[in-house]
């Protein structure tokens, strides 16, 4: 693919947080994943994806994202300032 359409495919914004190794990996993570999300939702509006395909799909990028979360440290158990991800039920 040419440079155009890199760019357009997989833009990236640029990172304005508090800056972490861990924080800029997991914002390109949470860009590629709400990337995918975006594609995912085109194609299930266009008919190419049943909406119980487009279900497991995000479930299992979601699923991802949460491990390179937790692979990555951030939101640690002992910060009183970030929720338990284990409150969360899983189906």
């Amino acid at each position: 693919m040419s440079k155009q359409s890199d760019f357009f495919l997989y833009n990236n914004n640029r990172y304005n947080g508090e800056f972490t190794p861990e924080y800029l990996i997991f914002n390109s993570n949470l860009q590629e994943f709400t990337q995918k999300v975006s594609y995912i939702c085109s194609l299930e509006t266009a008919g190419k994806l049943t909406p119980e395909e487009s279900y497991l799909q995000i479930k299992s990028l979601w699923k991802d994202l949460k491990r390179s979360k937790k692979l990555l440290g951030i939101g640690a158990k002992d910060d009183p300032n970030h929720p338990d991800d284990t409150s969360e039920q899983e189906e």
